[in-house]
């Protein structure tokens, strides 16, 4: 089957993950800056940093059909639990807003990233499978160093949510900046896929013509 169903529902739902994470915020009690900083500053770095792990989830997820044309069940599946892993943000990230970056809701946002990154490997890999060996994906991810390290980032972040000053803040106030610097290294564009694209349209343009 074609993708465009798949794709069409995907976008709906992050759409929806946005709109519902934002609907969480609460506005402050009093009229002046330092309200809006005491009352919902932490509502609003959370739901920024959020917003943009889905905005880095929808830009891949977009590229990367754009080399896919056919899909089975399998990829169906795997889309399904990426999407499932990735409606679970609104619920962690207002969890660790309600409770000032306690350790523990900071722990399960970024268990909640570490889901969202495998399911995405996962979908990846499938389609990978089902393309074959001249897979343009495999080709345009390669050793996907950038995915590697990005899941690292996010595991040490959670190590340290875990295991530094228990009885503090200071280890989730690490997992965040972490979890924060994978956005960093997203938001850099990711030429890959860009560019086995370009390739292969240059050769069926060669061949067509």
């Amino acid at each position: 089957m074609r993708t465009s169903r798949l794709e069409a529902f995907s976008d709906g739902v992050l759409a929806i993950i946005i709109t519902i994470m934002v609907l969480e915020l609460r506005p402050p009690d009093g009229d002046d800056l330092a309200a809006l900083v005491r009352g919902s500053g932490a509502g609003l770095l959370t739901y920024l940093l959020s917003f943009l792990y889905v905005g880095i989830y929808w830009n891949n997820h977009h590229h990367m059909f754009h080399l896919v044309h056919r899909i089975g069940g399998g990829v169906l599946w795997a889309n399904l639990g990426l999407l499932f892993c990735l409606s679970l943000f609104p619920f962690t990230t207002s969890w660790v807003e309600q409770t000032r970056f306690a350790q523990t809701p900071v722990l399960v946002y970024g268990v909640n990233l570490l889901a969202a990154g495998l399911a995405y490997v996962v979908l990846q890999t499938v389609i990978i499978r089902q393309q074959g060996a001249d897979s343009p994906l495999r080709e345009a991810v390669g050793s996907d160093v950038k995915g590697k390290v990005s899941a690292a980032v996010n595991l040490a972040g959670v190590l340290a949510a875990l295991l530094i000053d228990r009885g503090g803040h200071l280890g989730a106030i690490i997992a965040m900046v972490c979890y924060g610097a994978v956005v960093v290294l997203w938001v850099v564009p990711d030429r890959r896929i860009d560019r086995v694209v370009r390739v292969l349209e240059a050769r069926e343009n060669a061949a067509a013509g």
